[in-house]
């Protein structure tokens, strides 16, 4: 087996190079360890809640306890199926805010400022909906928004502008702050992921070949990644690369396999009987997440999807998508949202709202109160890193994850803001027809010390991992990788996946994960990178003296 380029991982950035290599007339062997997504649960949007809590597409990793959580073990979802976590996740579209993308100029990452990446997402779109100009027309990933049929998403819209709040048409275009429709990668009422967007094109060239098997490790020559060895039913194998191998597996799995093949922290390393081939400080660490609570309201109208939450509902819904691809089991049920900034002094939206017209956990589980509804809320910018580390040189072991949630006091103070600019959200008069009453946190939890024990208690991973092997400069002594995604150390070898985030972005991380896999194929190709833009994105003029 032997190809120019070898990628691990078929998910949402490896899917986008497999394609722009293959349609560059380049060989390319994909190595993914999870199976088919074909099926229902994968497919059907509304279905959401099930592949990521299924063993068949699921890695299964788990947090070790989070100290700041009360001693909780956190579940991690990443997708082991092919797509990756485009397969499993919920399917929400967020670009980033233009300022995530010049941190990452400024901290290091030369080239891949808001005015760099812009013209990638526009590439990578098929937008239906979104601002003209700013949206891409005729790019292989469909991004498209809800009906929003249900009274609610309009209350939660309508409930951000009686409270002062911006209202925007389209958060990915050039205004991100405010109220407004949600997007999502959803066409033709299925999932829409980077398998089916990418990856079954570069299959198509004939140049493109998906190999089943486990990475083992990166096979290095001389400084040099020659190859991957791989488990497969066949017993061990080396997938050779004639001209680079590229990592792509997640931001948990593509620091173990660094650390796997001998690049890494060398004192960690050693303690498994590594031996270090790149002295790399930075793999496994700044590891950064979104964590999030659900704040939620019983509803006075039964008009919540409570009323499917049975056997025979789920089972409507299900035939009708089965037979017409239409109705509540072709969308997410995420169809409104907003970015709005805690406090004065923030000059971009630091806290991000899924709103969702039911009251239910991600594992699928209702609350027992019935009809109710909830949004999402967290802040987008915590102070916390944790990191990932090897458990043992085996490598069928999962990476030992530490998140270190909530590490700082700016974490807590974030977090209490968030729920108590959400009760003033829900107190608005567009949603007096519907609030009966707070469910969670409850309206008895009022005090820091209170809404802390909340937090702790109840505060859940919106399943963002990012930040692992850090893009920076070739000289920081925490960089892993330089501005074109190469492995400092280490010829022939790329990161390009959320792992090499040196911060995390707004809102969920899905498209700027294939927005780097389009711009670390032009790297790879050693082509000229897509001409800068020059659009302006809006920025709240009164963000120095006003928080909305």
């Amino acid at each position: 087996m032997q190809a120019d380029y070898v990628i691990v991982g078929a998910g949402s950035a490896g899917c986008a190079m497999a394609w722009r290599l293959a349609e560059a007339g380049r060989s390319v062997i994909v190595v993914e360890y999870g199976g088919s997504d074909a099926g229902p649960f994968i497919q059907m949007p509304a279905a959401l809640s099930y592949p990521m809590n299924m063993a068949r597409y699921d890695w299964g990793m788990k947090t070790e306890p989070e100290p700041h959580l009360g001693g909780r073990v956190l579940v991690t979802p990443r997708g082991k199926v092919i797509g990756g976590s485009s397969s499993i996740n919920g399917m929400v579209y967020v670009r980033g805010h233009a300022r995530d993308f010049d941190h990452w100029a400024e901290s290091g990452a030369a080239g891949w400022a808001y005015a760099d990446v812009l013209p990638y997402y526009r590439r990578m779109e098929c937008s239906h909906g979104g601002q003209p100009g700013w949206r891409g027309t005729d790019g292989p990933m469909h991004v498209g928004r809800g009906p929003r049929t249900n009274p609610l998403f309009h209350a939660f819209v309508e409930a951000g502008r009686q409270a002062g709040y911006e209202v925007t048409e389209d958060y990915n275009g050039e205004k991100q702050e405010g109220f407004g429709p949600f997007e999502s990668t959803i066409h033709k009422g299925e999932r829409w992921s980077a398998a089916k967007a990418y990856l079954r094109p570069a299959e198509a060239t004939g140049r493109c070949t998906l190999v089943r098997g486990l990475a083992r490790k990166v096979v290095i020559e001389n400084g040099r990644a020659t190859g991957v060895e791989i488990a497969t039913r066949g017993g061990i194998e080396v997938v050779g690369a004639g001209r680079e191998v590229i990592l792509a597996a997640s931001a948990l799995n593509t620091p173990k396999l660094l650390m796997l093949s001998g690049i890494g922290p060398a004192a960690h390393l050693a303690e498994h009987g590594i031996a270090a081939l790149a002295d790399r400080l930075g793999v496994g660490s700044n590891l950064q997440d979104h964590l999030e609570v659900y704040v939620q309201y019983a509803s006075r109208q039964p008009i919540t999807l409570y009323k499917y939450w049975n056997l025979p509902g789920k089972a409507a819904i299900g035939a009708q998508w089965l037979f017409t691809r239409k109705g509540l089991g072709a969308s997410n049920q995420f169809e409104s949202c907003a970015f709005i900034r805690s406090r004065a002094g923030v000059d971009y939206p630091d806290i991000q709202y899924h709103f969702l017209p039911i009251a239910v956990r991600y594992d699928g589980k209702a609350a027992a109160e019935g009809h109710g509804f909830q949004a999402h809320v967290g802040p987008m910018r915590s102070p916390s890193r944790g990191t990932v580390r090897l458990r043992s040189a085996d490598p069928q072991a999962h990476p030992v994850i530490r998140f270190n949630y909530m590490s700082t006091e700016q974490d807590w103070v974030d977090f209490r803001t968030c729920i108590r600019l959400t009760r003033e959200i829900f107190a608005q008069a567009a949603f007096e027809p519907f609030v009966k009453h707070e469910i969670q946190p409850g309206a008895a939890v009022q005090s820091d010390d209170e809404i802390d024990a909340f937090i702790r208690d109840h505060a859940e991973s919106a399943y963002h991992p990012c930040g692992t092997a850090r893009m920076g400069r070739a000289d920081d002594p925490m960089a892993v990788v330089d501005p074109e995604c190469r492995v400092i150390g280490v010829e022939a070898l790329r990161v390009a996946d959320s792992s090499i985030f040196p911060r995390i972005t707004n809102g969920n991380l899905n498209a700027p994960s294939i927005m780097v896999g389009e711009k670390a194929a032009d790297h790879i190709l050693g082509r000229a990178p897509l001409p800068p833009a020059n659009d302006e994105p809006w920025i709240n003029p009164r963000w120095r003296e006003a928080q909305r």
